[in-house]
């Protein structure tokens, strides 16, 4: 089923930019949701101030991104963000198996099930269960787990770039720039633009998918989750799905939350 959602020539698709020169660096590949939905995708790249990588959403590791990645540091942390953004931690492992591999609860077991590469997970997060992943990290990082997520989300914070990186918690459709090396309109099909209209960061539809359906499982932890979240400072967005909000993020989450915002008001 992979080979119906990723490409197969993802050298030749791929866009590697950097956001923030020589710290932080994305890589945007096409990706169907489904076999038909063009959501895009999007692995992240931070360079850490003592010359560490940490890589978030890893995707193929072709010759150009890992040439990349040499160029930046060592790799030193691979994040899987959710029990669904986890397709490439098996050969980024492999090449980088000094690298501390991060995930949410009950990935380890799925990746089993599924009969993926083994590999060894050094921080898992569990619901309502402090944790951390070493001084050098958590000096650079806000993070979240945000265990009311249907698919059990993690969600970083840049400090000293002010960038929030996320798989899942927020779309920003259409996904023009993970589409731009295709010669197709990311905004086509009638399945797409359906789901661009619900996954938009303009309009309501994005709050009410949010509201009623991402958090639905868990409302309670989902808010407070959210409200952490909002309370962090990020001017700039890294969303998996969609283009990157370049600036004026804050207000753009504080408005798509907006429901869950005042719910944790209402339980504080």
């Amino acid at each position: 089923m992979a080979s119906k959602l990723i490409p197969s020539n993802p050298e030749q698709v791929m866009v590697i930019r950097d956001l923030v020169p020589n710290t932080v660096t994305t890589f945007s590949v096409p990706f169907l949701r489904f076999g038909r939905i063009k959501v895009g995708g999007r692995g992240t790249a931070v360079r850490l101030q003592n010359g560490s990588v940490a890589v978030f959403s890893p995707v193929a590791l072709t010759d150009e991104v890992k040439a990349k990645i040499s160029s930046m540091g060592e790799v030193r942390y691979i994040t899987a963000m959710d029990i669904e953004h986890h397709i490439f931690i098996g050969p980024w492992h492999q090449a980088y198996p000094n690298a501390k591999v991060i995930g949410p609860e009950g990935l380890p077991e799925k990746r089993q099930k599924q009969g993926n590469e083994n590999v060894p997970f050094s921080t898992v997060f569990k619901a309502k269960q402090p944790a951390t992943i070493d001084p050098e990290f958590d000096a650079e990082f806000d993070y979240e787990y945000v265990y009311g997520h249907i698919n059990k989300e993690l969600v970083f914070n840049h400090k000293p770039t002010k960038t929030l990186i996320e798989a899942d918690l927020l779309f920003n459709l259409p996904a023009t720039e993970q589409f731009s090396k295709t010669g197709q309109d990311a905004g086509s099909g009638i399945l797409t633009k359906i789901f661009c209209y619900l996954q938009s960061t303009k309009g309501k539809a994005q709050q009410r998918v949010i509201w009623y359906g991402t958090s639905s499982g868990d409302k309670p932890g989902f808010t407070q989750s959210v409200a952490k979240i909002n309370g962090w400072d990020f001017d700039r967005i890294v969303p998996c799905h969609g283009d990157v909000i370049e600036s004026g993020a804050k207000g753009i989450f504080s408005r798509i939350m907006a429901w869950h915002l005042e719910q944790s008001k209402k339980s504080a």
